[in-house]
Order: structure tokens, then sequence, then C-alpha cells
């Protein structure tokens, strides 16, 4: 209830509001619509409200002395009277009767409880039989004026015992059986013709990803991009609806207008596109978005190294291949007394002919085993010289230092770093070093990292031009071909990030050094 002043402050802002309810609502917090417009109505018609709500009377007086008069008459029980005469509650009734007859209400309270109605096994097998014909337990319990707990208890008692006759039911006709499993024929063939159509629609959308997207390892439909799923869409619109195909792939449909408003429109990158395939096959196929970037920029294209990747992921150009474990030792035990490790794992020079590295590596084939011996300069990576051959001889690599003291100037006296395999503990090798008068410097014995980076160039090589490709049917000899083709490549063309994204020959020339 409202009092007065909260009432008059609202006829007054509904007033002012120009008798508009929300603003009312909105800045006091109440009354309810209807309230406010009985509020509005009654200031209208007296100028004022009353400061006290009149009670509206809902029963008069004769209803509430025959209210009164039924429950003393009928057992003085409140329940029963209310749910008689379908007014009023328990508690107003309870009202009536104390201001009527005060000590009525408990007259009974210590008197004995009248005797209970008892049924006859007969009246209680016919109501279990009413109860199992379907008939409610509650209409069974209030025809025989006994709770639904006393029905259960009879149905537990006489059906342990014996069985009860039931009538039958009606046994449905024929025709009606015939109609109803005719009805849920159709509904199972309706039921198939969806499920086949979700399946072919399925099959269609994965061969389509196969032919389309090109995916060789199996298509996975969650993990496909907008536009390769808009490329779908069109390419299977003909044959299934929009929607279904929408719903299928889980795309937006304004999504997928737009995609293939993209699509239709020409490519600017078509150029692009020529230029970066072009530069990935001239390099063995090995460069990666980075490196591609860098030779456009060398080319005079400027493009954002994230167009390059795009590209490269949508023309499926990629350059990483799995690396295989390395088979070969050279380790044959103590030939002759080791050196001390010289290099210490400082791979880095500040001059040419500094600080050389070598090592022995194999190419497994399907028709034979190749063997490269190489020296790296540690400046900036070149292979000084290199010998390949089908048999990791001492000729093989005594052929290869033979070749690299030959490039030294006058004066030029570098550390040459090897691992502890046999060629480089023979006599030949030694003198040879000795001779050039270079300082020899050797890994301890299974530790890969004292030479790591001659064991990286290994691992470059051997997933650019290696790993990842089919050696079927070529000869060693023209593997050899075609792995000194890729060395010269190596030195001529292939670009580092490490020298400012140019080729070590390219990086000296650069700096005015002489090869």
């Amino acid at each position: 209830m409202y009092s007065l002043e909260e009432r008059m402050k609202a006829v007054m802002l509904f007033i002012e509001s120009n008798l508009n309810e929300r603003i009312v609502f909105r800045t006091l917090g109440y009354p309810s619509p209807n309230a406010l417009r009985s509020w509005y109505k009654e200031y209208q018609q007296t100028g004022r409200l009353n400061e006290h709500r009149k009670q509206v009377v809902k029963f008069n007086e004769k209803q509430k002395e025959f209210a009164v008069n039924h429950f003393l008459e009928n057992g003085r029980n409140l329940t029963k009277t209310s749910r008689a005469l379908g007014y009023p509650n328990r508690n107003t009734l309870r009202i009536w009767v104390e201001k009527s007859s005060p000590n009525s209400l408990y007259v009974n309270h210590c008197k004995a409880k009248p005797e209970k109605i008892r049924c006859s096994l007969e009246e209680k097998e016919t109501a279990v039989v009413s109860w199992l014909n379907g008939t409610a337990d509650y209409k069974i319990a209030y025809e025989y004026d006994v709770s639904r707990a006393t029905i259960f208890n009879w149905r537990e008692k006489l059906l342990s015992k014996e069985p009860i006759k039931m009538k039958r039911k009606k046994t449905p006709k024929n025709s009606e059986i015939l109609t109803d499993d005719k009805e849920k024929l159709h509904r199972d063939i309706q039921s198939l013709k969806e499920e086949i159509y979700q399946l072919k629609l399925e099959r269609d959308v994965l061969e389509k990803a196969a032919e389309i997207l090109k995916k060789v390892k199996g298509v996975n439909l969650k993990k496909l991009t907008n536009v390769e799923k808009t490329k779908m869409i069109g390419a299977l619109n003909t044959t299934y609806k929009l929607k279904d195909l929408i719903n299928f792939l889980k795309i937006a449909k304004s999504t997928y207008f737009y995609h293939r408003e993209v699509l239709c429109n020409e490519d600017k990158y078509k150029d692009l596109r020529v230029n970066i395939k072009t530069i990935f096959n001239e390099n063995v196929c090995c460069y990666g978005y980075r490196r591609i970037h860098a030779e456009l920029k060398r080319n005079s294209i400027v493009v954002s190294e994230k167009v390059v990747r795009r590209i490269m992921n949508e023309e499926f150009l990629v350059a990483c291949y799995p690396k295989k474990k390395r088979k070969y030792s050279s380790y044959k035990g103590i030939i002759s007394p080791a050196v001390a490790n010289v290099i210490k794992r400082n791979f880095k020079a500040k001059t040419p002919n500094q600080k050389w590295l070598t090592d022995l590596t194999e190419f497994a084939l399907p028709t034979g085993k190749v063997y490269l011996s190489p020296v790296i300069d540690c400046f900036d990576g070149i292979i000084v010289h290199w010998s390949i051959g089908t048999h990791p001889t001492a000729k093989l690599v005594n052929s290869m230092i033979d070749g690299a003291i030959s490039k030294l100037k006058p004066g030029e006296t570098p550390i040459i770093h090897s691992d502890m395999g046999c060629h480089y503990q023979w006599p030949d090798w030694i003198n040879k070093v000795e001779n050039a008068g270079l300082i020899r410097s050797m890994s301890k014995k299974g530790c890969s990292p004292d030479n790591a980076a001659c064991e990286g160039f290994f691992g470059r090589i051997k997933n650019e031009m290696f790993y990842g490709k089919s050696w079927m049917g070529v000869s060693p000899q023209r593997f050899i071909q075609i792995l000194d083709q890729y060395l010269h490549w190596y030195n001529y063309k292939r670009i580092k990030q490490s020298l400012g994204f140019m080729s070590p020959v390219e990086y000296r020339q650069s700096r005015g050094l002489l090869i």
C-alpha cells in the first residue's frame, strides 16, 4: 500500500508528463498502470485522494452465516467446508467461525474418532479391477471414501494371492492394424531417404574436397577455411540445395556470398603468383616465404611477407621436409693420438679462411650410396671445396683437403676442425694438413654439438634437395651430378638471411673479398 503523499506525487507527475505512464514509473519506480489510472480518475472526480482506501467487501452477511452453519453441521472441518462451498479459504472461514461461535472450533477435538468404514472383499476386488481397467485411482478413492494409499494396499494384497479376472480389451480390427503399419512404413521410408541424402552429401563433399583442394592425406571438414568451403559449395550447388550445403559445412550465408563475390573478381595477385612459383622452382623448391620475399624485394617487387606466405599456402608450395636419422658413422676407434678441440663450439670468424669445418655424410639411394666430403668456411658458410664419391675412402677426403689448400693465399693458416673419424686420423691426412700449416682441431668422441655448424649444413642440404623426393631409378653417377649442381647453386645463388639475404659469393663481392 502506498501512502497519500506517494499517491499524490505520482498523480502530479502523471499530469505534468502529459499522462505518460512510462515516465512516472521510470522516475518513481511505482505504481502499476492500472493503479495510476485509478488514482488519476479519483483525483479528477473529487479533486483529491482519500487518505484511507475503502476495503472491498467480497462476501455478504448471508454468505458468511451460511458458511458457518455448514461448518457446524457437517463435521466442523474447515477444509471440507471450503471445498464443498467453493469459498472462502481456511483462514477466512476460521475468522468467521471464531466471531460467531468462539468455542465451536475444537469441540470434538478430544472425542473418540468415528469408526472407520470397513469395505468388504468384493468391494476391494471391484475397486482393483476398476483400477486395472484404467479408472483413475483418485476417483476410486473418492467413490469408496478411502485414501489412495488404501487402494494401492488392496491392489498389492489381492494381486499377490490370485489373479483377478479382467475385462478383455477391445482388439483392433485388421484394417486398423494395416493402417498403422502403413503409416509406420511411410515414416521409416522417409527417414531412410533423409539419411541416404545426408550420406550422399557427405560423400560428395569429401570427394570434391579431395579433387578441388588437393588434400592428399585426407580432409578434415572442421579445419577448412571459408574460401575452401565456398569453392566446394560452388562445385556442388547444382546437385544439392544451397541451404543443405551451408548447414553441412557450417558456414554463414553472408560469409559464403562475400567469398563467392571475391572469388568471381579478378585475382590482383595473378602476376605475383607466377613470380613466386618461378622463384620457388628455380631454387630447388627449398625456399620458404622469407627468402622468396627477399628475392622479390631484390627484383623491386614490393609486397608483404604475409601475402607471400598466403599465396604459397594456396599454391601448396611447401619447403619443409622431415629429417631422417643419420646412419653412417666414420668412427673406427683411436688410430692416432687425438688432438685438442681448438674451436670449442665457436663457429664465428671475422675473416675468410680463419676457421674451416669438415665432415663426411652419406646419401642412401635405392640404387646405391653416395658420400659427400666438404670444407665449410665459418666466415660466411661458403663451401671452400668438396669431393663426392660412391665410397668413403681416404682418396675422397684427401682430394677434398688438397682442393681446399690450393685456394689458400700465402700466409693463411686456418684451423681445420673435424670429428674423430678414421679419415682424419690417417697419416696421409695428417701430413697434408701439417705441410700446409693448418691447425688441427677435433671433437670429442660421439659429441656432434662440437661440430654443430657442419652437421647443420648437412641437414640443410638434405632437407632442401634430398628428403621428400623420389630417387627411384636414379643412378649414383646421376645423383653426383645433381648434388654437384646444387652445391654450385648453394655458393652462388642461394640467399641467406644471416648475410642480409645474399648468397655467400655475393656477400664476399659486396665486401670486396676475392674467393
